[in-house]
């Protein structure tokens, strides 16, 4: 067995391990409600972080004015509540505008 096959079954092993966990533990452990509050306060840091280098980054430098402007306008109109394709295509329609007027 190669090294590669190897840590594809251990990531596996592990990813099933993980979700497992939460059907098994639960009634079993009571958390406190301090607890519940940082780890749902951690889960909107880390999804922010991810927005963040996603939309404002690209090969290890800044992506440019209209990626990180077509995830604001995506990001607006999800917070008013707009149907999920018209927040899909409002991002990328004002990214594609952007793009096409030379704000790469």
């Amino acid at each position: 067995m190669s090294a590669t096959v190897a840590m594809i079954l251990a990531l596996a092993v592990g990813t099933y391990a993980f979700r497992l966990v939460g059907p098994v533990l639960h009634g079993r452990v009571q958390l406190s409600d301090r607890v519940q509050e940082l780890l749902s306060a951690g889960a909107v840091v880390l999804l922010t972080a991810l927005l963040a280098t996603g939309a404002l980054t690209e090969n290890g430098g800044f992506a440019g004015w209209a990626r990180p402007l077509g995830v604001l306008v995506g990001g607006v109109l999800a917070w008013r509540k707009a149907p999920f394709v018209v927040v899909v295509l409002g991002a990328a329609g004002t990214a594609a505008v952007l793009r096409a007027f030379g704000m790469a």
